[in-house]
């Protein structure tokens, strides 16, 4: 027998055999913990399969970068993409808008349905961020970062004044879920998979805060900020998601409320601060921008 032959077989199948053990490895992994329990023979077979799946993707990632390079280089569409930060920030704005206006409307309805505060305060949050995401896109489907340089600057100081008042939904949500000890119950795995939902979303927010400054353009910057201000609120949610489903036994009721208030405390805070940080850089460059036009003149 070709051992070499057969390692490099199990080691790099072909891509085919690689997508459909993915979704039949997750069925099985999720089917196994979820109904059949973690110690029969089909829950040690998922495992395995599970292990195995992973570990090929893992030696097929040099493949994949480069596969993904010689796309990214070869193709017209994507190069465009790459390349085109204004259609970037185009499609991510209308995206990210139909998601914050469908979900707002959908909050809204649970809280008017149920008679509660808690999804009232999340649809207004949401429709806060879809208030500010139009203002964008009113001008980013018109104009190219830094034409409108003065439009730019208004629309950026008055998303941080949106920000203040969004802080108040916020505050809200905070008191609902510690005053009368709202929280979200959810299975283990949908659980784990908020968080790692959570933490992408977070880490991708503060990295294109990050990079969008290089633009040079107050549309682009302030569209960033509303991404890492949903991802700050979605933190507060998964906190009370992980302190509901795993600190039970673990941890006391006053416990939880203390570090879920101060989980709130320092969102609202950062809330707060990011949104008189534009207001104020905003207003600076308006009286900047004002004084360089009277010294044209």
């Amino acid at each position: 027998m070709d051992w070499k032959k057969l390692g490099k077989a199990l080691l790099f199948p072909h891509t085919a055999i690689m997508i459909i053990l993915v979704p039949i490895a997750t069925v099985l992994l999720v089917g196994s913990m979820v109904f059949i329990g973690t110690e029969s023979p089909m829950a040690i077979l998922s495992y395995v399969l599970a292990a195995y799946t992973l570990t090929v993707w893992c030696f097929k990632i040099p493949y994949l970068i480069k596969f993904f390079k010689n796309f990214k280089n070869e193709n017209q569409y994507a190069r465009k993409w790459q390349d085109d930060a204004h259609l970037r920030i185009n499609v991510s704005l209308y995206g990210s808008l139909a998601w914050n206006t469908l979900y707002g409307i959908f909050q809204l309805w649970l809280g008017f349905f149920h008679h509660t505060f808690w999804f009232c305060s999340i649809g207004i949050y949401y429709i806060c961020l879809a208030v500010m995401r139009l203002f964008l896109v009113n001008h980013t489907r018109k104009y190219a970062p830094g034409e409108k340089m003065r439009t730019e600057l208004v629309k950026y100081r008055a998303c941080g004044w949106i920000f203040l008042l969004m802080n108040l939904a916020l505050s809200l949500i905070v008191f609902f879920m510690l005053y009368w000890n709202r929280t979200f119950t959810h299975h283990m795995i949908t659980a784990i998979a908020m968080a790692a939902y959570t933490f992408t979303a977070f880490t991708t927010a503060i990295i294109n805060v990050v990079k969008y400054k290089k633009y040079n353009s107050p549309v682009y910057s302030a569209s960033k900020a509303i991404s890492f201000a949903a991802a700050c609120v979605s933190m507060l949610t998964l906190t009370s998601t992980l302190l509901t489903t795993f600190s039970d036994e673990t941890m006391s009721v006053m416990e939880q409320k203390i570090m879920l208030g101060s989980i709130g405390i320092a969102v609202s805070a950062m809330v707060v601060i990011l949104a008189v940080f534009m207001i104020v850089m905003g207003t600076k460059k308006l009286h900047a921008l004002k004084k360089e036009v009277e010294n044209g003149k």
